[in-house]
């Protein structure tokens, strides 16, 4: 226990904690406070298995029950009052080789060859329908909404983003759009019923390409919009737009080049490609421990620099850049609130652990964005410069005219009855 106490007793400044060792001691770190946070160790061993890595540790502990968090407080109070505190550094492994070794497996990690990346994405998009129908919006989008109004809905909010990202791609009747990394179809469906445009959506989550392909059947469109258990890698027809909305992050940084690259072959001379991420504010070099062995395998959350420099050296140009910062806290605090309010659901489908598992990831996610250095990028690049105007303006007025449109959903049937 002493490990844990030293190191506890470095980070805590803001606000009560109180730590009951597994004998029943108690701990206090911080300064009086009217609600102090209790938590509870509940065997001999736990907190040294915390001490030892907090970034894996706590996260294994909260899992396996050995960390309680005491009502009426849980798990992401617990994990925004200490990441609050200031100092992620402080909560790092102790061990210096330790820390090379976890830079070397990261990059190990993404090595994301074709059979490597499909396992990858199956492990965490491949889970059962119902799960995700707990905590996703009606629509199932599972990236970042974009919350115009902070107490908005999830729903509108996540319409919203699908309108942004639409007005940015600046897609005409007709044309072609490659979606890369599809999901559940609802945005490949949106561009169709607002443009009549082709959509194929590619994924590796072969559920997640069934039900998309069921949305668009039952919606009347499957001749216009498909879904294809492909690899984008393995795609040879050029597209006049294209698409990647939360897919980015599974590329892996030793793969950037050859992402850029195929896109670029992909894209007509005068397309536009949206890219949508989850990012950092400075480079890494590696993956966060805990996420990559429970969660994201084969992950990379790139900086800036990262994406500019792979872009620049294959031949692509910049034309818009947007930092998006508190979003994706908003979307997880919400995505957290649904799946607490389903936990016996969950347990039933999975199990306790599980369950907790997915809790703690939610809101370490959660305050990666509001007190760490996570942040979500788009990037709007071209070929050619004038693929798009010289000023921002279009942007929002086509945005608002999308969400105008989705108040009057039978609008798209009159326009599109005659073509």
């Amino acid at each position: 226990m002493w490990l844990l106490d030293k190191m506890l007793r470095a980070l805590i400044r803001k606000g009560r904690l109180v730590l009951t060792d597994h004998d029943g001691k108690v701990y206090t770190y911080g300064e009086p406070a009217a609600d102090p946070l209790h938590i509870r160790l509940t065997d001999q061993g736990a907190a040294l298995h915390i001490a030892r890595d907090p970034r894996i540790g706590a996260g294994e502990a909260y899992m396996d029950g050995r960390l309680v968090i005491e009502p009426p407080h849980d798990v992401r109070d617990f994990i925004l009052f200490v990441m609050s505190q200031g100092s992620g550094d402080k909560v790092r492994a102790r061990n210096p080789l330790r820390r090379v070794l976890d830079k070397v497996a990261s990059r190990l990690d993404q090595n994301n060859y074709r059979a490597r990346a499909a396992k990858n994405v199956e492990h965490h998009y491949d889970l059962t329908r119902r799960f995700y129908e707990l905590f996703l919006d009606t629509d199932r989008q599972y990236t970042m909404a974009y919350w115009r109004d902070p107490n908005g809905t999830l729903e509108q909010a996540q319409l919203d983003k699908k309108a942004l990202i639409a007005a940015k791609l600046r897609i005409e009747p007709g044309m072609r759009v490659l979606d890369i990394g599809s999901g559940w179809g609802g945005f490949g469906l949106f561009l169709n019923r607002h443009y009549g445009c082709e959509v194929l959506g590619v994924s590796l989550a072969p559920d997640q390409v069934r039900f998309a392909n069921e949305r668009a059947e039952a919606a009347g469109v499957s001749d216009k919009v498909k879904f294809q258990l492909t690899d984008y890698r393995d795609v040879n027809v050029q597209f006049d737009r294209i698409a990647s909305v939360g897919m980015f992050e599974h590329v892996g940084l030793n793969n950037y080049d050859e992402y850029f690259a195929k896109t670029w072959d992909l894209l007509a001379p005068d397309g536009v490609m949206l890219t949508h991420t989850i990012g950092r504010l400075k480079q890494s070099g590696a993956t966060d421990k805990w996420n990559r062995k429970y969660i994201f395998p084969g992950h990379y959350l790139p900086a800036v620099s990262e994406m500019s420099a792979s872009l620049e050296r294959t031949g692509w140009e910049i034309a818009d850049l947007e930092m998006m910062r508190y979003h994706y806290a908003y979307t997880l605090a919400e995505w957290y609130r649904r799946a607490t309010l389903h936990r016996e659901e969950i347990e039933q489908l999975y199990d306790a652990r599980f369950f907790r598992m997915w809790q703690f990831y939610l809101a370490g996610a959660e305050q990666g964005f509001r007190h760490g250095n996570l942040v979500n990028f788009q990037f709007q690049t071209v070929k050619r410069r004038n693929a798009v105007p010289n000023t921002r303006d279009y942007i929002e007025a086509e945005m608002l005219r999308l969400l105008a449109a989705e108040q009057a959903p039978d609008w798209h049937l009159e326009k599109y009855a005659a073509e």
